[in-house]
Parts: structure tokens; C-alpha cells; sequence
């Protein structure tokens, strides 16, 4: 049975003050949670606080993005190997926001999702339609390229040991949560593209109150949490919702 996975994405949120209270109760507050991974991955400046706060516990960290180059004159990147050094277990490739905001294409994102694996860190590769695809009936369409741009790069059993997340680009900070059948539907869909051993995690709008019918659904393995993940209280929420999933599973 795979495990179950919740990440936390904080986005460009935070502070050190702010940081380090989140972490505390996160701790605390997951500390006897059993059959769920969780991840916190954070904004670059504070890999090294954050890697000292949860040094020893359950919680894990990673980035949010990296340069798909090893090093060399690029001014602002950052490398895996730099992310390795701090203990990274996970980096972000290919989120909406990258792609959408700063023009990351299919072929960059596969180098990243390499570039990553090349350090032994986990990546977790984001996929996702836009509204104008949805209502087009594209979901597929889109989802199914941005996969297989980066299956062309990295060979596939590279995905038995690395992430996918779907988020839906049209729910994802805007409040409007895809249908279960809608996730199940893309999730099913992806599945029959991957190892079985895979984690597909769903991602636009989880909250502690949706988290649940979710996670029931029998190809989402988790979840990648945005503003949510800001809030101890309904992070802890959505991580035990994934265990109590979990659970259910393992008595069916």
C-alpha cells in the first residue's frame, strides 16, 4: 500500500518569528500520527532555520523550485546540490505558478524533475489544466503532455520513487475545490500512466472541511497544501483526515 503524503507549500509567505511558531505546533500536533508522511517546503531564505527546527521529527522539508543547471552563471538560481546540502527530502517541479508566471516550459520542467532526482531528493511534479482547458475538455490532453515531456527525459521507473501532484490551475488559491468525481476522473487517468507505486496527491483549495471526501477517493495518496498549510490547526486537520483515510484502507 503506498503511503499517504501531505506537503505543505508556503509559498512566499513567512517569517522567522512566524515560521518557527508554525513549526512548534506542527510538531506537537503530529507527533503521535501514524501511516502519513509530511512535508513543509518553504521559501529558499529559510531552509536553514527550518532545517534546524525539525531536525529529529516526523516532518520533513523541502523547496518550492530549483535551476534545472548543476551551477555556473545564473545569477539567482539555486541548484539541487545547494538544496541537497540542507536536508531537502523534496523540491517542487513544475508549478502552475512557475509556468504560468514565469514561462517554465514542459522540457525545463523535465530537466528540473531530473536535475532533483540527480541529488537522491524526492521531486514532486505538479500537473494541471487551466480553466479555458477544462471547459474545453482538454484535462487529459494537458495533463497527459506535461507527463510525458518529462517520462521522455527521465526514464519511467524514475517514477516509483518521485511525486506527482494534479492541481487543477483554476482551484488552486481561488476557493473553488474540483468535484471528488473530477478529481478521481484525472487521478484514474494518470494512474494507468504510472508505476502502482506511485503518489498522486491532489492540490487546489484542500481544506480541513473537504479534505476527507478526498482523500477517500482510491487514486489521491495525499495531498499539496497551499494556504492551508499557513494554519497549524487546519494542516493538522488535513493530515489527520489522510489518516483516517489511510486507516479505512487498511481495514478494506
Amino acid at each position: 500500500m503506498r503511503n499517504r503524503l501531505v506537503a505543505g507549500n508556503w509559498k512566499m509567505h513567512g517569517s522567522r518569528a512566524s515560521n518557527r511558531a508554525l513549526l512548534d505546533a506542527l510538531v506537537g500536533g503530529l507527533g503521535s500520527l501514524e501511516r502519513v508522511e509530511c512535508a513543509v517546503c518553504v521559501p529558499y531564505p529559510y531552509l536553514g532555520d527550518v532545517a534546524e527546527c525539525l531536525a529529529g521529527t516526523k516532518l520533513a522539508w523541502g523547496a518550492q523550485n530549483l535551476s534545472e543547471h548543476a551551477q555556473g552563471a545564473f545569477t539567482g538560481e539555486v541548484s539541487a546540490a545547494m538544496l541537497a546540502e540542507f536536508g531537502c527530502r523534496y523540491v517542487l517541479v513544475g508549478h502552475s505558478e512557475r509556468r504560468q508566471l514565469y514561462g517554465e516550459t514542459d522540457a525545463q520542467v523535465a530537466d528540473k524533475f531530473a536535475a532533483v532526482r540527480g541529488q537522491g531528493m524526492t521531486p514532486v511534479l505538479c500537473l494541471g489544466e487551466t480553466l479555458e482547458a477544462r471547459e474545453k475538455g482538454r484535462t487529459e490532453e494537458v495533463v497527459a503532455r506535461q507527463l510525458e515531456a518529462v517520462m521522455k527525459k527521465n526514464e519511467r521507473q524514475a517514477f516509483e520513487k518521485a511525486v506527482v501532484a494534479y492541481e487543477p490551475v483554476w482551484a488552486i488559491g481561488t476557493g473553488r475545490t474540483a468535484t471528488p468525481e473530477q478529481v478521481q476522473e484525472v487521478h484514474s487517468f494518470l494512474r494507468k500512466k504510472l508505476s502502482p507505486a506511485t503518489r498522486i496527491l491532489y492540490g487546489g483549495s484542500v481544506k480541513q472541511g473537504n479534505a476527507g471526501s478526498l482523500f477517500a477517493l482510491p487514486d489521491v495518496d495525499g495531498g499539496l497544501i497551499g494556504g492551508a498549510s499557513l494554519v497549524a490547526a487546519e494542516f493538522i486537520g488535513i493530515v489527520e483526515a489522510a489518516a483516517r483515510a489511510a486507516e479505512r484502507k487498511k481495514k478494506d
